[in-house]
């Protein structure tokens, strides 16, 4: 079921969806679906908060009815759905886990009954999250479970989810995002992305706008590069909203590539490599920089979804250098009041605070950031390790890895606790409180948590939670599972995975019905890429792995982290999608 408001007012709105007015956990867009229903969800009621700094306005109550099937409650593997996939890692808390996966269990995830079950092909790398939508019309073709796939020769594409086989997929529409006489990016010799650069990021789809948005790169005929901002129609793939738009920026600063009392985004210098974010009605990118190569500084620009139209821009280090945002292909997080997340990589930091402690030149570089979604985009917290200096002189900066924001916990004292987890190449688990993230001081680290030398190598990933427990697969590491008590991570692991992952390690996604089945699921990169599943109560227990069947193997990709909905997992490689399922 798929609750829409429709509201308008200025400065930018914020949305938070209730279910028998308790907050629902991500749901935070201008349209929110529900997860599967049954009989017993019948007569819940659905209303949506909408803020701005101007007030707050309450919907009326919606009332929910299911009617009960002629038949059973649960469709069969690749078949009709309910559970949409809009953004990267499941909703903006970034938890990885989906908790509405009826058919894949503890039971059947075994090398006997569950194993490699088609290929979507495509033209080039698949290095962000696919998405998926349940029951979209697609003119002349019906209603349609959708696969939606980006790659880096910039193309879009469309499958009939349910249409896999091992001879393909059905194609419901192809797009690509070149214009007259361009080709992708080059990768200009660095091996980051190669060999070409197109789409990176992981998009984001808004069903009330019928939109998917992502940034695309491109090569012109005359050598330049050029970054562009497109908004495509979920049912065609053609453009919407006038787009695309060309991103440029500049930012107030003397920092690197200033000019006239002004920092200047350079094309040529930039890669979005984090996913897209949307907060209410904007959608906001986080940059790093081509193959770390300077100059480049730290950028956060947001866009209207409505008119593809930059409504904010600020640079984190705006009088300095370096500070790019990478978090290994994580996107940046947002709380329930649209408050922003993401962690910053080596850059300049600026020890000396002003009275509010902040970085008096205004450089916040290998810093754990809080911003505002709203216009301007202004710096709300941070926190940055006493040894930040240090720790971005010699690369081992917070940001290789991304951010996990978790749900309300009640620690010790009965307090409810907003917290966020980070971990980057220095192996320790930095938890913050979000109502104060402790900020800098050079002779302490003022964090709500911090667990040193948790990890045995660094974190070129991000956590994920499920029913208490952080899930981390470091370099060098074993998947290991932090349960939470009292507030706080346990400072070892409860349990932890016979096999160790090498670079860039591995991104955990969860599945789950509810509290029930729960499967961690890894993806193994290099040159010939491996999925496993463990059991997320206890990860010494491999449920399965590709390597058990001849015809489970795939090319590698970094930085993948698969992603399961409806009996499915799928998982990008050097030129397709592939899909596991029950066989």
């Amino acid at each position: 079921m798929i609750f829409t408001v429709v509201a308008a007012g200025s400065p930018t709105l914020t949305y938070q969806w209730q279910r028998n007015s308790a907050n629902i956990s991500g749901a935070t867009a201008a349209t929110y679906s529900t997860p599967p229903t049954s009989t017993s969800d019948s007569g819940a009621t659905f209303d949506v908060i909408v803020s701005n700094s101007v007030g707050t306005v309450t919907s009326v109550s919606a009332s929910l009815t299911v009617n009960a099937p002629s038949g059973g409650t649960t469709p069969p593997a690749g078949g009709a759905s309910s559970v949409d996939v809009t953004t990267y890692h499941y909703d903006n808390l970034r938890s990885g886990e989906n908790t509405h996966e009826t058919n894949l269990t503890l039971a059947n995830v075994n090398s006997s009954s569950f194993g490699l079950v088609g290929t979507f092909p495509v033209d080039g790398h698949v290095d962000a999250q696919p998405l998926y939508l349940s029951s979209v019309a697609i003119p002349g073709q019906g209603t349609k479970s959708v696969l939606y796939v980006v790659t880096e020769h910039d193309s879009v594409y469309a499958f009939d989810a349910d249409s896999v086989s091992a001879n393909g997929a059905t194609t419901l529409w192809h797009s690509s995002m070149l214009a007259a006489g361009e080709s992708s990016s080059d990768d200009r010799g660095c091996g980051q992305v190669t060999p070409e650069i197109g789409i990176t990021s992981t998009p984001v789809i808004d069903r009330t706008r019928n939109a998917i948005y992502l940034i695309a790169v491109s090569k012109t005929s005359s050598g330049d590069y050029v970054h562009r901002f497109h908004a495509l129609d979920l049912t065609t793939g053609k453009e919407l909203f006038g787009g695309p738009t060309t991103i440029t920026a500049t930012y107030p600063g003397t920092g690197a590539n200033s000019s006239n009392g002004n920092v200047v985004f350079d094309p040529a210098q930039y890669n979005e490599r984090p996913g897209l974010l949307q907060v209410g009605g904007t959608i906001f990118s986080t940059w790093g920089s081509h193959c770390d190569g300077g100059p480049y500084t730290s950028w956060v620009m947001a866009y209207s979804a409505d008119t593809l139209k930059q409504t904010g821009v600020i640079n984190m280090v705006p009088n300095g250098s370096e500070g790019g945002i990478w978090m290994a292909g994580a996107a940046p997080a947002a709380d329930a009041s649209g408050n922003i997340y993401f962690i910053i990589g080596n850059g300049d930091f600026g020890t000396s605070l002003d009275s509010k402690g902040f970085p008096s030149n205004k450089n916040c570089g290998n810093c754990f950031a809080k911003i505002s979604s709203t216009m301007p985009l202004g710096l709300l917290d941070y926190f940055t390790p006493l040894n930040t200096v240090s720790e971005s002189d010699a690369d081992t900066d917070f940001g290789s890895g991304g951010p996990l924001l978790l749900p309300d916990l009640v620690d010790s004292n009965g307090q409810t606790r907003h917290l966020a987890v980070g971990a980057g190449k220095d192996k320790n688990i930095y938890v913050v409180d979000r109502d104060n993230m402790g900020k800098f001081n050079s002779s302490k680290d003022n964090i709500y948590q911090q667990i040193n030398g948790a990890l045995s190598g660094g974190v070129w990933s991000k956590p994920s939670y499920f029913n208490g427990v952080v899930y981390y697969g470091a370099v060098g590491d074993s998947i290991k599972a932090f349960p939470i008590s009292g507030g706080k991570l346990a400072t070892s692991a409860s349990s932890q995975s016979s096999h160790t992952f090498g670079y860039p390690g591995a991104t955990p996604a969860i599945s789950a019905n509810g509290s029930n089945n729960g499967i961690v699921w890894v993806v193994e990169n290099g040159g010939t890429g491996v999925l496993h599943a463990y059991d997320a109560t206890n990860l010494a227990n491999e449920l399965y792995n590709s390597t058990q069947s001849t015809n489970g193997k795939f090319s590698g990709n970094k930085f993948i982290t698969p992603m399961i909905v409806n009996g499915r997992v799928y998982v990008g490689t050097q030129s397709s999608v592939v899909a596991f399922g029950l066989k």
